[in-house]
C-alpha cells in the first residue's frame, strides 16, 4: 500500500488526492494492527511474525512521511527523528539476533506506533484552523516524535542489557 499511498500524495492534479492517500494508509494501518492482534489471540504470535510486522510498520511510517515532506505536510525534523529510530532499532535488533537474542516489542513501541499513525492520518487531512501556532496533526506528531524517543530509549536499554549479559562470539 505504500507506493499508492505515496503516489496519491504527489498527485495533486487529482481532486482530493489527499484524501485517497488517507483512506489508503488508514486501510493499511487498521489491517496491520489487526493482523498483530489475530496474531497474538490464535498463534500468541511468532519471531518471524514479530519481525515481519514490524518492518512493515518501518516501511508505511517510512515512505509516508517521506511523501508527506515533500509536500510540505510534515516537518523534515520529525520525519528524520522517527526515520532514524526506525533504522536504528533495526540495526540494534540485528545485532541481538545475530548474538541470538530477542527485543520484543514494547508498551512504548506499541504507543509510538499509534501515535505516528494517528499523526500521519491527521497530516492529510489537515484541520483547516491551527491550534494556536500549529494545527492539530503537528501538535499529535510532537506526542509522536517523544513517543519515539521514549521508544528508542527502551530499546537502548534492552540492547545494552543484552550486550553486558550475553559475551558471546559473533558469528559471520
Amino acid at each position: 500500500m505504500v507506493l499508492p499511498i505515496m503516489a496519491f500524495t504527489r498527485a495533486d492534479q487529482i481532486e482530493n488526492n489527499l484524501v485517497y492517500a488517507a483512506i489508503l494508509f488508514a486501510v493499511a494501518a487498521f489491517t496491520d494492527s489487526l493482523d498483530g492482534f489475530i496474531a497474538r489471540r490464535t498463534t500468541g504470535g511468532t519471531v518471524l511474525g514479530a519481525f515481519l510486522d514490524t518492518t512493515a510498520d518501518k516501511i508505511l511510517v517510512t515512505g509516508t512521511l517521506l511523501a508527506l515532506v515533500s509536500v510540505d505536510r510534515v516537518s523534515i525534523w520529525p520525519a528524520a527523528i522517527i526515520i532514524f529510530r526506525e533504522f536504528a532499532v533495526m540495526a540494534l535488533r540485528g545485532v541481538v539476533a545475530q548474538r541470538g537474542g530477542l527485543i520484543k516489542p514494547s508498551t512504548w513501541g506499541k504507543i509510538k506506533t499509534v501515535t505516528q499513525f494517528v499523526a500521519i492520518f491527521l497530516a492529510f487531512v489537515r484541520l483547516a484552523d491551527p491550534w494556536g501556532p500549529w494545527y492539530l496533526d503537528q501538535w499529535v506528531m510532537l506526542l509522536a516524535v517523544l513517543a519515539t524517543i521514549g521508544s528508542m530509549w527502551g530499546y537502548l536499554t534492552a540492547f545494552w542489557d543484552v550486550i553486558r549479559t550475553e559475551p558471546t562470539e559473533v558469528k559471520s
